[in-house]
């Protein structure tokens, strides 16, 4: 069986906008493609991570300290996941890649959020993926594809079918501050890279698009070879 990790954004699962009945879908289609492939799904903080960044940084908090609040949103999504989940989710909560890694099995989604400050949930994502030998990274965001320009501000926005992984490490951003938002992480990227594993970019919330992805179909969004490094 593949092994695939899936990275989702919290403004995927939790914008405010049928939240339950999504994850309750989300949840169904996890549970499914499980049965085919060994998963892992690691969830983001969005838009409450966010608020309590900001808010946090009025109030004068540390880099690190903002990041202890963005992680520990990223655990509750986790949380809501693993309850729609039910039976289907693996046993445990796991807080590093290596714990995430060995509740992983056939038939059962290893859900977690982040770990420590300085990583984001794409990064560990890309940990998990390492620690498994994973086929490929799939990052479920809130924008359907990779762009050569943000498509939300821009609308001449270029989208991109397919790239190397040199290509995406070359948009990527090269610093981290809390709650900073791009196309994939940078360390994400470079792990990536260095392991050769596949990404696709995909629309969180087109379920079969996300499922297309987990079962390396076709997609709409954007495949990034990680085989070609130029």
């Amino acid at each position: 069986m593949e092994k695939v990790v899936v990275s989702i954004g919290g403004s995927v699962l939790v914008p405010g906008k049928d939240d339950a009945a999504y994850i309750k879908s989300l949840a169904g289609m996890l549970g499914s493609v499980s049965k085919k492939t060994v998963l892992a799904v690691v969830c983001g903080g969005g838009k409450v991570a966010r608020y309590y960044s900001k808010t946090g940084g009025e109030l004068g908090g540390t880099v690190d300290q903002l990041d202890e609040m963005g992680i520990a949103v990223t655990r509750i999504n986790a949380s809501l996941l693993r309850i729609a989940l039910g039976d289907t989710a693996a046993n445990g909560a796991p807080t590093t890649a290596g714990e995430c890694a060995g509740i992983m099995g056939p038939g059962k989604v290893a859900v977690m959020g982040g770990t420590a400050p300085g990583h984001t949930t794409d990064a560990v994502a890309a940990m998990v993926a390492r620690e498994i030998g994973a086929d490929r990274i799939v990052n479920a965001s809130n924008v359907d594809a990779v762009y050569d320009c943000d498509p939300r501000t821009n609308p001449g926005a270029r989208r991109m079918d397919r790239m190397t992984i040199k290509e995406l490490s070359d948009i990527v951003y090269d610093e981290h501050e809390a709650c900073k938002s791009s196309v994939f992480d940078p360390l994400g990227c470079t792990i990536a890279m260095e392991e050769g594993i596949d990404l696709v970019m995909v629309d969180g919330r087109d379920l079969a698009e996300l499922e297309n992805a987990i079962l390396g179909k076709p997609v709409k969004g954007t495949f990034i070879d990680s085989s070609r490094r130029g």
